[in-house]
């Protein structure tokens, strides 16, 4: 039973953070009230995944020496004290940098690590599917949220008081979920030392770039749904149904590509990139509404692979106690690409009036790694049959 309710907060505590992803959705609420571009807002956005993503390094190390409870209360209490200082913003580009992109961003790198480390140690037999549910939620969050946003602007209640509300009823969720965590044999006891070999073995340096590659393609397209969508000539409704479905799509992502790494393994991988290469190159061409919604469901559907294949991979190649320090690392690329992408998406749709330049850009850089990693795909394979296979489980 604590098993079950251990993997429920894990889930509540990746909704309420996975919010993040409905930030285009406030792209234009904060232009028309405060002034702020589609740059700037994205670099918001983008600041805040590099952020969370450097922090996990760090994080990962805490939670294997202080435990899950404290390490995600510590993130709780940095993530709604973002938003609250964001109200008071009073619409300022600096202040809201600081209070979503540093303080938040670290709450949620606090955060994010604890409860895929978690739902692991409860669940090691299935560990694609186990991942999948865990960070599926960080998906589904953004569906949750864009209906909340959406219905607070219909009221005609100011961002400010939007962000002072969700500050509350945010930071309340994590904070009671931060406190059901647990480990079986309170393992996070133990100081786990992860060996250099295997933080520089060719499995991690690919993994580095997968998730490179899928999630600036990702990030690019996310963090500018909306006005991505608007300047193809579709309404404001079409763009707000495109976040959802891309959230849905990364959200159910999640968790079927997790079942399919523990049915066919590695291969899922490169699959899940040639997936979003089509689906760029069909967003790329005039669509009606309903291929155009199925195009951005896929890209949602691909970009969610890569938050649970690449995880269960790690997890299954090394040792699960090394798990909490060795994904931050795979994460910093994550990172990368959101310091990257969605400013440079934001910048060339303000330069040139369109994303389609950014789109095939990304096309070329997935499709590029898909074949990478395909002909590279027994490495994964090989590796665990070596050195790591043998090595003992803390």
């Amino acid at each position: 039973m604590r098993k079950w309710i251990v993997l429920l907060a894990s889930v509540i505590v990746q909704m309420v953070l996975g919010g993040i992803y409905a930030w285009s959705t406030l792209t234009g609420y904060l232009h028309d009230e405060f002034g702020i571009t589609n740059g700037e807002s994205a670099f918001i956005f983008g600041s805040t995944i590099f952020l969370f993503t450097v922090v996990m390094v760090y994080s990962g190390r805490v939670l294997s020496q202080r435990g899950p409870r404290f390490t995600a209360v510590i993130g709780s209490l940095l993530f709604a004290g973002g938003y609250w200082a964001a109200s008071f913003s009073q619409g300022s580009f600096p202040r809201l940098f600081v209070s979503i992109s540093i303080l938040s961003g670290v709450g949620i790198g606090f955060g994010y690590v604890v409860p895929l480390s978690v739902a692991l140690a409860w669940f090691p037999a299935n560990p694609g599917l186990v991942t999948g549910l865990a960070v599926g939620g960080f998906g589904g969050g953004a569906i949750l949220l864009s209906a909340i946003i959406e219905a607070w602007h219909a009221s005609s209640a100011s961002l400010s008081q939007f962000f002072r509300t969700y500050s509350l009823v945010s930071g309340l969720l994590l904070v009671l979920s931060s406190l059901l965590f647990s480990v079986p044999g309170q393992r996070h006891t133990q100081r786990v030392l992860v060996p250099k070999t295997v933080q520089r073995s060719k499995v991690m340096r690919l993994s580095g770039l997968g998730m490179f590659a899928g999630t600036f393609a990702g990030l690019l397209v996310v963090g500018n749904l909306v006005p991505l969508v608007r300047s193809g000539g579709y309404s404001q409704s079409d763009a707000l149904a495109s976040v959802m479905l891309f959230s849905i799509g990364n959200s159910g992502a999640r968790i079927l590509w997790g079942h399919l790494y523990d049915t066919v393994g590695i291969r899922s991988i490169p699959s899940s990139l040639a997936l979003f290469v089509l689906a760029a190159v069909a967003l790329c061409f005039p669509l009606n509404r309903i291929l155009l919604q199925l195009a951005v469901f896929l890209l949602g559907f691909s970009f969610g692979s890569n938050f649970v294949l690449y995880a269960a991979a790690l997890s299954h190649v090394f040792p699960v106690a090394y798990f909490s320090q060795l994904y931050p690392l795979c994460f910093l690329f994550y990172g990368l690409a959101g310091i990257l992408a969605p400013g440079f998406g934001g910048w060339m749709a303000d330069v040139t009036g369109s994303f389609k330049a950014a789109l095939v850009l990304c096309i070329i850089l997935v499709g590029s790694v898909a074949l990478v990693l395909h002909t590279q795909r027994k490495v994964w394979t090989k590796e665990r049959q070596a050195d790591f296979q043998t090595m003992d489980n803390p």
